[in-house]
């Protein structure tokens, strides 16, 4: 909320401070405060289109309203997202029975990818705690410190070489990169809030945007992207093989983990743009460190043992010692590796209850997830989809390729899951896209495929590592969506006009 002087006025001379006298204190109110009100009652009172019903469109309002909150940072963002599900759930809009809207609201407090995040959160108490993440940074810093960029780079190539073996890009990023990279600023003085600039912020969106790019370069990078092919082989009968899949992303996604953090570093801005000194400081500080100490042993062996069961055990063809061909969860990974850091001291309870980040995510993604999920089981979507789809019929067949890749590519601002839209989208794009004369299908599903790790990055929700990024404190609410524009744009382009012309001639 914005702080206001003793005259009333807003911090920094902007907009204006209405105090409200509260119990002990006075709470002030701002017009971003109203904001999301504004959105919901104008989209409330607009006539409902045509082809839908009243609670599908003022469902939407709602949804609108929260993403509005979030993009002016209203409040806190887990109340925002809280709010949202409850006026959603006490309207009834996704169903009508008030014990089964109380399930539906509590639906999403149980998907295995909330957990997910909040336990990286966990494991980033283990690093710092054990002083695992401290020398892992300060190892990253003597090596390649001296430069800014080279840190950049180094976290680039951090994800590329976990990627291909890692098909939770949640636990890849999330669990392993994240809780090292945040130790990175803090050696340069740079902490979340007014010194982020320095450097955290280009550092945090590096290994973001990085992520993103290749979670599309490796089939095995993420978990929708096989469930992709599954659904395309079903409605277009299209096969793709792993060495297929990157050679046809091949050309756009080497040469984006080559600009990433170039244009990580336009784009960021980071104050510090070179620190020799800090090499050579970093080099006495691991001395001052000494041999790794016993929870550090204890934390790297753990972080050793997810890595191997989000590799082998996410795998159900790949038998793993002591469970077989079974399958075991990248989530229940995570609750396994936790409760090992629990037995052996390497963090406490009450570490966790503190970790305010975790929680703020856990309500504002779980928030999102829900409401996000309920816009498909209204069939609000499948009005979109249709809606868009019905004048491509009579388009060339390019314009009709680039076209739904547009809309599957941007209507991502809709879903917290990828999964989910995958699910629900991919197949309407793939079925218009046939209805088109001459258009040719593995080239669109192609591009449809290849956009779902891209589109991760356009917002705070769209992918699973996104929540921890954007809760961090190292990128600003208002830039992380500024961000996600300008590198979904370079993304999305580069789809287009690389990848595009590239399946044209393979």
């Amino acid at each position: 909320m914005l702080s206001c002087n003793e005259n009333g006025d807003a911090a920094g001379g902007h907009g204006e401070c209405v105090p409200i006298e509260g119990r002990g204190r006075a709470v002030k109110l701002h017009w971003r405060t109203f904001a999301p009100l504004v959105v919901w009652l104008v989209l409330y009172l607009i006539p409902v289109p045509e082809g839908l019903a009243a609670n599908q469109w003022h469902y939407f309002a709602i949804f609108a309203a929260v993403i509005t909150g979030l993009i002016l940072e209203s409040m806190p963002v887990g109340a925002i997202g809280l709010i949202g599900l409850t006026v959603a759930g006490i309207s009834g809009y996704v169903e009508h029975d008030p014990n089964k809207s109380l399930r539906w609201m509590l639906g999403g407090f149980a998907e295995s990818t909330v957990w997910l995040i909040v336990g990286a959160f966990v494991f980033s108490i283990g690093y710092r705690k054990s002083g695992l993440g401290r020398r892992l940074a300060l190892l990253l810093v003597r090596g390649l410190g001296r430069r800014t960029i080279g840190l950049g780079y180094a976290v680039a190539l951090s994800d590329v070489v976990l990627a291909p073996a890692t098909p939770s890009n949640t636990a890849r990023s999330g669990g392993t990169i994240y809780p090292i990279v945040t130790n990175i600023p803090r050696i340069y003085g740079s902490e979340p809030g007014p010194t982020a600039g320095k450097i955290g912020t280009y550092v945090m969106w590096t290994a973001f945007a990085t992520t993103a790019v290749t979670s599309s370069l490796f089939l095995t990078a993420l978990a929708p992207n096989a469930a992709a092919l599954s659904i395309a082989k079903k409605i277009v009968n299209v096969e793709v093989s792993w060495s297929q899949w990157f050679v046809g992303f091949a050309p756009l996604g080497i040469l984006l983990l080559i600009l990433v953090p170039l244009l990580s570093y336009i784009v960021c801005r980071p104050e510090v743009k070179e620190s020799p000194e800090i090499v050579a400081w970093s080099g006495e500080e691991l001395k001052k460190m000494g041999p790794p100490s016993r929870h550090e042993w204890i934390m790297a062996a753990l972080v050793l043992l997810a890595m191997f069961f989000w590799i082998c055990g996410s795998n159900p063809n790949i038998s793993v010692p002591f469970l077989g061909s079974n399958f075991i969860n990248a989530t229940t990974v995570v609750f396994v590796v936790i409760s090992l850091m629990l037995l052996t001291g390497v963090i406490e309870f009450e570490d966790i209850v503190k970790e305010k980040s975790a929680w703020e995510v856990f309500f504002y993604f779980t928030s999102l997830l829900t409401l996000s999920s309920g816009l498909n089981e209204i069939g609000f979507i499948k009005w979109v989809a249709e809606g868009y789809a019905k004048p491509l019929a009579t388009m060339t067949p390019l314009m009709g390729t680039i076209l739904l890749v547009t809309f599957f590519f941007w209507v991502h601002y809709f879903f917290s899951s990828i999964t989910s839209h995958t699910a629900a989208v991919l197949p309407v794009v793939l079925a218009v896209g046939s209805s088109i004369p001459g258009l040719s299908m593995p080239t669109l599903m192609l591009l449809c495929v290849y956009s779902l790790g891209l589109m991760g990055v356009i917002s705070p929700y769209a992918t699973g590592p996104a929540p921890m990024y954007y809760g961090s404190g190292y990128i600003g609410k208002g830039d992380f969506w500024k961000f996600g524009l300008i590198f979904g744009l370079i993304y999305f382009f580069g789809l287009l006009l690389i990848v595009l012309p590239w399946l044209q001639m393979v």
